[in-house]
């Protein structure tokens, strides 16, 4: 695979999934724009890496869940590289809870972080995109959105939503050579896994086929196959990198 000339930018890329993502697609040769929104150092490390490897990245602060924050970034994007060819929308959190007890606030936070700003950003490089005639777009949703997971009532809709937008998006746009596709991580070990007790990560690689957790590197492998010429004629796909849970 080869992405050299292409531009990426990578929401939430300053840890676990979004920066493997960064990583793996300026390893290719792609520009990329390290999105981040509170973690500045994190995020200039990432930048940092990628230099010194000998590639090209900026980092963009903004939280991508608010529309006009999303647009700022994607016009720094293209401010600083003249195009933007791939979206990779990683950035997204949980806050899980029984549905008994789950406030109203906890359900909102939710959808505006993970399903949000999906609609955000793609709706924020589509003019770029089709004036290109040309564009990737890789929405990172889960299993949870396909399978459900107790507790994360919240979580589980917002992914579930970004399966469903990524299946219109890219029906609405295939004919101006935007492919929109999805990847369904099963459990990898990031920030927001870390927390989880371990006798729940212990039952989660059970339901897996290959019996262990899968990395960051693994996931970022997909997302740039999906960004890339060689996946040309794949769009409207939900792929689930689960180790065989589902």
């Amino acid at each position: 695979m080869n992405l050299t000339g292409k531009v990426a930018l990578v929401t939430g890329a300053s840890r676990g999934i979004g920066r493997a993502c960064a990583l793996k697609l300026a390893a290719l040769g792609a520009r990329v724009v390290v999105n981040y929104n509170k973690n500045a150092s994190a995020a200039d490390q990432v930048v940092a890496e990628i230099k010194q490897s000998g590639g090209a990245a900026i980092a963009v602060q903004g939280d991508v869940s608010q529309f006009a924050v999303a647009q700022a970034v994607v016009k720094a994007a293209v401010e600083a590289y003249g195009r933007l060819d791939i979206l990779v929308n990683n950035a997204g959190t949980t806050r899980d809870n029984l549905l008994a007890l789950m406030k109203e606030e906890e359900f909102d936070s939710i959808i505006q972080s993970n399903l949000k700003s999906v609609f955000n950003m793609s709706k924020a490089v589509l003019r770029q995109m089709m004036k290109q005639k040309y564009g990737r777009i890789v929405n990172m949703t889960s299993v949870a959105g396909i399978v459900g997971n107790p507790g994360q009532t919240n979580y589980s809709a917002s992914k579930a939503g970004v399966i469903g937008f990524t299946k219109a998006m890219a029906k609405e746009y295939g004919a101006k050579n935007i492919a929109v596709n999805a990847v369904a991580p099963g459990y990898v070990p990031t920030d927001l896994t870390n927390v989880l007790p371990q006798e729940i990560k212990d039952g989660i690689v059970k339901l897996t086929a290959l019996g262990r957790m899968g990395t960051p590197e693994e996931i970022a492998n997909i997302v740039a196959f999906l960004a890339s010429d060689e996946a040309s004629y794949i769009t409207g796909q939900v792929i689930a990198a689960d180790g065989g849970m589902t």
